[in-house]
């Protein structure tokens, strides 16, 4: 693909498009204020309202007056600004496939996706609601998830099926091996990173789980939450096309600015589960 060829638009939907694909965290949170995002440190307002209350209906009687309802919001500030730059020398665009661009693009939507998920996941200190397993097993791992999955559904009055559990590869190892209550069906498999369900909740394996060490072995900071508990909202600000002045290539730069926030504490809780080193005993 030639510079004269590149139309910033539609590249800027195909890099949408691919970050969709590859999302794992991003995609559990609650993407309904992208707002208009301009630069970094611009805010996006998140509103809501106060609960509604239900009172008894008595036949033949006055309701009490109409509740006032007073309207709130928090504030997402897209703080994080990361960019791509690449080149594709003339020569080796020539003698490879046409595609070498899309597969370039492909590569760059796999960064920044990668980047977006681990700010998700570094997220964890804002958590306060904490389910601590001290020494995790294929043998406990299931009884912990459960646990765990029961206080936040007891906490915030969600639904099984509006929780996901995110949970490290070598966290999703010891699911799989203990197997009890683990479902697995045709549409769980179509979803990136997900191993099966447990308890109506689905679990998903990412890399970018943060493991804090200490010296009996690794926590792993996995998390169980609703869909909407963390916003996001990111811009592909700027999509350019150049030529590098002493360069025989095509160059490709692109701006990707985000932000997100806990903003239902209530409906996610932390799992820090530690799994000992029992390699010398």
């Amino acid at each position: 693909m030639a510079i004269k060829n590149f139309i910033s638009t539609v590249w800027s939907e195909h890099l949408y498009q691919e970050l969709g694909k590859k999302y794992i965290a991003v995609a559990h949170c609650n993407r309904d204020f992208e707002g208009d995002i301009k630069e970094q440190g611009s805010v996006v307002r998140i509103c809501g309202l106060d609960n509604v209350t239900v009172s008894p209906y008595t036949k033949n009687a006055n309701m009490e007056a109409p509740t006032a309802l007073s309207d709130n919001y928090r504030e997402l500030v897209i703080d994080q600004a990361k960019y791509f730059n690449f080149q594709i020398d003339d020569i080796d665009r020539a003698q490879s496939s046409p595609k070498l661009m899309e597969l370039a693009m492909k590569n760059a939507a796999n960064a920044l996706a990668d980047d977006a998920d681990k700010y998700i996941f570094s997220l964890h200190p804002q958590i306060s609601a904490c389910w601590d397993s001290y020494d995790t097993t294929a043998e406990n791992i299931i009884e912990t998830l459960i646990d765990a999955r029961t206080a936040v559904m007891k906490n915030s009055s969600c639904e099984p099926s509006d929780l996901v559990i995110e949970v490290s590869p070598e966290i999703g190892a010891m699911i799989l091996k203990g197997k009890i209550g683990l479902a697995t069906d045709n549409t769980d498999a179509l979803e990136k990173g997900c191993i099966g369900s447990i308890g109506g909740c689905k679990i998903y394996v990412s890399n970018n789980i943060q493991t804090v060490a200490d010296e009996e072995g690794i926590q792993h900071k996995c998390f169980v939450r609703t869909k909407r508990a963390i916003a996001f909202a990111e811009q592909l600000s700027e999509i350019d096309a150049y030529r590098p002045e002493l360069r025989f290539a095509d160059a490709v730069k692109g701006l990707h600015l985000y932000g997100a926030k806990l903003v239902y504490p209530k409906e996610a809780m932390l799992l820090n589960l530690n799994v000992i080193d029992r390699s010398e005993e």
